[in-house]
């Protein structure tokens, strides 16, 4: 693809070289070609793109003062140089071929397969399941009776979707994760003690462009619907319990947890090891650090607050406040002689 018909689709300036110059894709610094793409975010990285042989380079503007070091590279100048190398990237990326139905592959009746499908090896699709356009299943996924899946989507190896759930286009699934799983719903005779499962018999809905990681866990509602919502981000090793809503473009990072009934906010951060409790709602924009925690029915929201807050701890407040209550207690104990207890202070 010429260099000129990405500017046209993802803006830029040309600031130096031809709009014809063609690229084939992108890569790294230590291994890019002369076809390829780079990308720098600083001055020096800059310089360094500069030498390499790169066919073309993405930068800020004003990173440096002259590409005179090396004229026969391509320079696209964007505010933003890190997000149009990532949309280059997903444009030039290669499609992989339609292979058709594999002969180990089991298709219950009433399925639907759309144009250019590809299921693969051991793969079973339930009964009246529909697979659209342009999907990719891989080895050993297991499509639920019933289940829709949308177009272009890709589904890695040991995917299982369970009835009842749906899904939109553009969907990525990695390695092991299952969707549409009953929720962990229990209901306790307080006499004898013992459990009775409360009925799992909900939906899932995942809707367009959201990308799951491996191994990851979403629960069906249980009378109700779980719903994630457009562009969610999941790392690998997330869980959502039943009857959780999932803003659009939120961010969850491994090893999150989210209890049932809970919602996220359009575009939240949750980082990693973040505990939801049940009933809880992380407002939009919220930003939770690393091994923050909601209690069940409480809500975390950047009313009052500046854009950008982080918050910590448990329950999760402000950043600045959990230093401000960590530097108190530091001088509290300073003034009652505790010692400090860390790894080269022990008694």
């Amino acid at each position: 693809m010429k260099i000129g018909d990405l500017i046209a689709k993802f803006g830029g300036r040309l600031a130096q070289g031809r709009s014809e110059t063609q690229i084939s894709g992108v890569s790294g610094r230590e291994r890019v070609t002369e076809t390829e793409l780079l990308f720098a975010e600083d001055a020096a990285a800059a310089k360094e793109a500069l030498a390499s042989a790169a066919g073309a380079l993405v930068l800020k503007p004003g990173c440096l003062e002259s590409y005179a070091a090396n004229t026969a590279i391509t320079v696209v100048e964007t505010g933003q140089p890190r997000l149009w190398f990532a949309r280059a990237a997903k444009l030039l990326a290669k499609p992989l071929p339609a292979a058709g139905v594999h002969p180990s592959a089991v298709v219950g009746t009433d399925v639907r397969l759309g144009a250019q499908v590809s299921i693969g090896p051991c793969v079973v699709i339930g009964d009246g399941a529909q697979i659209g356009a342009g999907t990719r299943i891989d080895a050993s996924a297991v499509i639920g009776e019933g289940v829709h899946v949308g177009e272009n989507c890709r589904i890695f190896p040991r995917v299982v979707i369970y009835p009842g759930t749906t899904i939109g286009n553009r969907v990525m699934l990695h390695a092991g994760v299952v969707l549409g799983a009953d929720g962990f719903g229990y209901v306790r005779d307080p006499e004898s003690g013992a459990y009775t499962q409360f009925p799992q018999q909900g939906t899932l809905v995942i809707e367009d462009d959201v990308e799951i990681g491996a191994n990851s866990t979403i629960d069906r509602g249980a009378l109700g619907e779980t719903r994630v919502r457009r562009g969610a981000k999941f790392d690998n090793l997330v869980h959502v319990g039943h009857n959780c809503d999932v803003g659009e473009d939120a961010i969850l990072v491994a090893l999150t947890g989210i209890s049932g009934s809970s919602t996220i906010g359009k575009g939240a951060v949750l980082a990693g090891q973040v505990g939801i409790g049940d009933h809880a709602h992380v407002g939009p924009g919220v930003i939770l650090g690393g091994q923050a925690g909601v209690f069940s029915g409480k809500t975390v929201t950047n009313e009052g607050l500046k854009p950008g807050t982080v918050h910590w701890g448990t329950p999760a407040r402000p950043l600045q406040q959990v230093l401000r209550e960590q530097a108190t207690l530091a001088r509290m104990a300073r003034r009652k002689g505790i010692k400090d207890q860390g790894p080269g202070n022990r008694d």
